[in-house]
């Protein structure tokens, strides 16, 4: 093969994918054990002068040291800043420093290159880049400049032929492969911040078009996933032992403002400031119940907010496999611990699931068609993987056979059947 690559450059994760001469493709190891990982990057300034460059860290490297309070900026969803008027824009990372926006974003790309060419072996000079069916909605221009961005810092990082697939159209590609016949494709992309859906038409005459733009009949989505049940299923389950929703002695319900904050991942780390520190200090009095103030007062002291968050959403993943799990919480309080079962996860998560599913309807009928019409539902993305909701999506399309890719390689994987067609015939 020529030296190219596949990249899914995602909002929340990414991946990459090496095309082979058989046609078969290969995912990058990101990470140790790992073929896709958070799209972060973290830049510690701790301890440095203004003349001295950042350390940077990626993926689950920057989450962790953003986590434990290391001095310096997270920068997490770069992907939603494309087509705006912040790509060109400079921020502050502390200490004196600050970088530009898109060259975060290149960082970021030159990792994911060099990581590629370790475990290839050599030089990559050649990239099929995924990109959604609108950046930005209703702006072509904005559209088209957010896409050119994303190929010039594709460019700047030593990509010199940079080209794009659909990444619906990607993550089907793996089903249309194995189609006999002209069919159509609901893909359900189910991450963490949001929930697409791309109606798309697959078929063995389609398969080496290198325009498939036409193909995408229907786009639409919600901006609710994994996230945001994550942090339904904290405050449902986790936050009332802490004293969320709880009463003061004379009836009336604590403030919520510290719960949402906690339960809310970009945010936890506002809890821990002095001033908060000091106002929640003044707050014993407004608690009936002294034993939920003070569970709350060592998550705060002890930083144990974003432990809290991850409990939450291991349990979610939990009960999706044995209908129900308890979640311990022995380094807040000995022999704290709280059950949570399948239906009260479902309970919490019931408005999101069925906006979600609502959506995915909504796709079908943006198209002009039917939920009989619709051929099959590929299934991709990280939160595809909470069987309720997956069901739920494919009750609606009873007809329709049910696929279900890599949950979070789908793209990459199709990405890299292109790149394949692309540069083996360049």
């Amino acid at each position: 093969m020529p030296h190219c690559c596949a990249i899914d450059f995602g909002t929340s994760n990414s991946a990459i994918a090496l095309p082979d001469d058989a046609g078969g493709v290969t995912l990058v190891e990101l990470e140790p054990g790992h073929s896709s990982m958070p799209t972060a990057v973290f830049y510690a300034v701790e301890d440095l002068s203004p003349f001295q460059e950042p350390e940077r860290c990626y993926g689950r490297a920057a989450i962790a040291a953003y986590v434990e309070g290391t001095e310096g900026r997270l920068m997490r969803s770069m992907k939603s800043i494309l087509g705006s008027n912040l790509a060109e824009q400079a921020t502050d990372i502390g200490g004196g420093h600050a970088v530009r926006y898109l060259d975060v974003i290149g960082t970021y790309l030159r990792h994911l290159k060099q990581m590629a060419e370790r475990q290839a072996g050599q030089e990559l000079d050649q990239v099929v880049l995924g990109r959604p069916v609108f950046f930005v909605d209703d702006d072509p221009v904005r559209d088209k400049a957010a896409q050119s961005a994303l190929e010039q810092a594709a460019r700047q990082v030593g990509f010199h032929d940079v080209r794009f697939q659909f990444e619906p159209i990607a993550a089907a590609l793996d089903y249309e492969a194995t189609v006999q016949r002209e069919q159509r494709v609901l893909v359900a992309d189910i991450g963490g911040g949001t929930s697409d859906f791309s109606l798309v038409r697959v078929g063995p005459l389609r398969r080496q078009a290198s325009d498939r733009r036409s193909d995408i009949l229907a786009n639409h989505g919600v901006h609710v996933a994994g996230t945001d049940f994550d942090r339904q299923v904290e405050l449902a389950h986790v936050l009332p032992a802490f004293g969320y929703k709880g009463l003061g002695p004379q009836g009336r319900e604590v403030p919520s403002k510290v719960y949402f904050d906690l339960a809310t991942w970009h945010l936890i780390n506002t809890v821990y400031g002095a001033n908060r520190v000091a106002e929640l200090r003044a707050m014993k009095s407004f608690y009936a119940d002294l034993r939920q103030y003070e569970r709350l007062m060592v998550v705060v002291q002890q930083r144990l907010g974003h432990m809290l968050a991850g409990r939450a959403e291991d349990a979610k993943i939990a009960v999706a496999e044995s209908r129900s799990t308890r979640i311990a919480l022995e380094q807040v309080e000995h022999g704290l611990d709280i059950e949570v079962s399948e239906a009260g996860v479902i309970a919490c998560v019931e408005d999101d699931m069925a906006r979600i599913a609502e959506a995915s309807l909504q796709t079908v009928a943006m198209a002009g068609l039917e939920a009989a019409q619709v051929d099959a539902v590929y299934f991709t993305g990280g939160s595809t993987g909470l069987a309720p909701l997956a069901q739920r999506i494919a009750g609606q399309f009873a007809s329709a056979q049910v696929v279900r890719g890599h949950r979070f390689a789908s793209v990459a994987q199709g990405l890299g059947h292109h790149a394949h067609r692309q540069f083996s015939t360049a």
